[in-house]
């Protein structure tokens, strides 16, 4: 691939329409960015090689799977230079799902997912306040997630 390649607007259109749904195929977004499909598999291939697209994942209703809780964790780690070793540690713990380091209060903001307030409890306990290198934590339960969505890459008024 060209280091030269450069994002476009059929390349915006394509990654628009697959943020919308992942699962459509590669057919009926070039009939909608009118190239062919060919030329969207192309594409996405070069974007994946530059990292742009890193993979597909699915949206999931945890509370139907049986995880009511979630919540975000602050979390001030003894030592910024810490942060690589803990972070090792975080991704072993399988509640966790999203891993920031952060300016302002944190050193690192995670998002977790748990059945209850009882598993929440072991997975702070038994897991992540046993990582060396966390100072202390604090805990934010999420009552209600109203807004989730991709960013807007292209403007469709044009």
């Amino acid at each position: 691939m060209s280091k030269n390649y450069e994002i476009d607007e059929i390349d915006l259109k394509i990654l628009s329409h697959l943020m919308e749904d992942a699962k459509t195929p590669y057919t009926e977004i070039a009939k909608k960015v009118f190239v062919s499909g060919g030329t969207v598999h192309v594409r996405m291939k070069k974007l994946e090689e530059m990292g742009v697209v890193l993979g597909t994942t699915l949206q999931l209703d945890y509370t139907k799977l049986g995880f009511d809780v979630t919540c975000f964790l602050g979390i001030y780690l003894e030592k910024s230079s810490l942060y690589d070793k803990v972070v090792k540690e975080l991704n072993q713990i399988p509640e966790i799902v999203k891993v920031h380091y952060t300016t302002g209060n944190y050193n690192i903001f995670i998002k977790i997912h748990c059945r209850d307030t009882n598993h929440l409890r072991e997975v702070l306990h038994d897991k992540i306040q046993m990582v060396e290198g966390i100072d202390r934590t604090e805990t934010i339960i999420s009552l209600d997630e109203s807004l989730s969505r991709p960013i807007t890459l292209i403007d469709d008024n044009k």
